[in-house]
């Protein structure tokens, strides 16, 4: 068993992307980040659709038409296959504790 809010000890203020769950049309992910954004200029254009809840800290996504979205702990939303967006902020502390789920939805 293992514990969704527990930290690595080695976090260094690093991301960490973390399978939990990966299927033929599914794939479940913790993500940890401390700071980190989408280098500028760089978009985020999946091929599947992401769902996606902000279960610690504090973030703000950015979409290609200008749509800027802040986030605390227990927000969520669905990203659609080939929206393109970006990660605007993280907060360091806390670090933002992200579980995402992608597939066809």
């Amino acid at each position: 068993m293992t514990n969704i809010f527990k930290l690595p000890n080695n976090l260094n203020h690093l991301e960490k992307f973390e399978q939990i769950v990966t299927g033929e049309n599914i794939q479940i992910e913790r993500i940890i980040s401390t700071g980190q954004t989408t280098t500028s200029g760089q978009w985020y254009d999946q091929n599947t659709d992401e769902w996606v809840i902000l279960l610690q800290g504090e973030a703000e996504l950015s979409y290609a038409d200008d749509m800027r979205i802040k986030l605390k702990a227990g927000d969520y939303l669905l990203i659609p296959a080939h929206t393109k967006h970006r990660v605007e902020y993280t907060s360091i502390e806390p670090p933002c504790i992200w579980l995402a789920v992608h597939g066809q939805m």
